[in-house]
This record gives C-alpha cells, structure tokens and sequence, in this order.
C-alpha cells in the first residue's frame, strides 16, 4: 500500500483509535508456488497494549497448511471510503470537467507473526476474549474445557494469536488538495448524504484541522 506522507496518520493513537472501532478485515497468508494468496474474512479483537489481534477458525479451513509453512501474514482493514466524483476535486480556476476523480479511504494493515492455538484450554482463553471484547454487556456462557455449552465445540477450531510486528496505516482524506477543495468535497459529501459520506467527511475534516 502506497502511502504519502499527507495520508499518513498524525501519530500512532490516530490508527489505533480508528482500529478499535473497526474490527473486521481479510486476513491475507501466502499461498502454494504459482497459485494466489489466500484471503479470509473474519471478525477480530485487538489488542494495541499486548500488540496482538486474536481469531480463530475452523479447523477445516485451507489457510492452517499455508500459515504452519509461512507464519507471516497480514490482516488488512479499509472501511469509511467513498467515491469522489471528478468536478469535485478542481481545482479553482480549472474546467470542473477537467476534475480527476478519487476514492477517499482510511486503511490499516497489520503485517503479523501468526502462531496457532490448539491447546484447549488456550483456545477457550481466546474465544473469551474475543466474546469480551464484542460482547462487553455479556449474555453468553463462558468457554470452558469440557463444559456445556462450548466445551465440546473446541475441538473444531483453532485458534490465532496474531503478534504484530509492523503497521501501515492510511488515511486519504483530500490532504494534498486545497482548501477550496476540501471544502468543496466537504460540501458534497454533506450534500450527498450516502453510505459511508459522513465518515468520511468526518475524517477530511479532522484532518484538515489537525
């Protein structure tokens, strides 16, 4: 990922702040000679004061022989984009159909360590923190080796401690354009009121003023 020194965050707490909010991402590990990465969707929980995300999987799943022979992966995070159409982004004094068009985005990519958890009792510790984390009111059973409900479930997963060993993280919000501009695509995005626009203003803003 490509990232210029005005998309990049204003310091680390900018991309952990926006992390935590946002824990849903494609979780990418290599694949076999000649044949494309594998990619798996999945929920996650962060941890930015151990410096590890936690998951698990079913033990079926095809990316257990891909993470044993390369441990190194990398979980990918984009969410608050937007299309920006062309006439947005002239600039003043230039033909509003001359605008270039863009997306607006923020991302973070984990680059990780993997190591996997199947020791029961581990694999129950990570599953709830993982329900802790999404569940913070409660309401489910605990994990338990052996105990109803989910003891007897263990055995169809494994687990992931994912230990973070690097971060690039972007947040292409307009910051090399003008203020006219931003202001202008600002507008639009009030105006236009789509999925995703107020994040994404929201985020133009912010940066516009940090």
């Amino acid at each position: 990922m490509l990232v210029h020194p005005w998309d990049a965050p204003r310091d680390d707490a900018e991309w952990q702040e926006w992390l935590a909010a946002h824990d849903f991402g494609q979780l990418a590990v290599g694949g076999p000679p000649g044949e494309p990465p594998h990619v798996q969707p999945l929920h996650f929980a962060y941890d930015a004061g151990r410096g590890e995300a936690v998951t698990h999987l079913a033990r079926p799943n095809p990316l257990w022989p891909a993470i044993e022979a390369n441990p190194v992966v990398l979980l990918s995070v984009v969410d608050d984009y937007v299309y920006v159409p062309g006439p947005w982004q002239a600039e003043p004094g230039v033909p509003p159909e001359h605008g270039v068009p863009t997306s607006l985005y923020a991302s973070v990519q984990l680059r990780c360590h993997a190591r996997v958890v199947d020791d029961p009792a581990q694999k129950a510790e990570l599953l709830n923190r993982q329900v802790g984390h999404f569940q913070p009111e409660g309401g489910s059973a605990r994990a338990a080796v052996g105990e109803a409900p989910y003891g007897r479930l263990l055995s169809g997963i494994r687990g992931l401690r994912l230990e973070v060993t690097g971060v690039r993280a972007k947040f292409k919000y307009a910051g090399k354009r003008s203020p006219a501009v931003r202001d202008r695509i600002a507008a639009g995005l009030a105006d236009r009121d789509g999925a995703r626009d107020a994040a994404a203003r929201g985020h133009l803003l912010r940066r516009r003023q940090a």
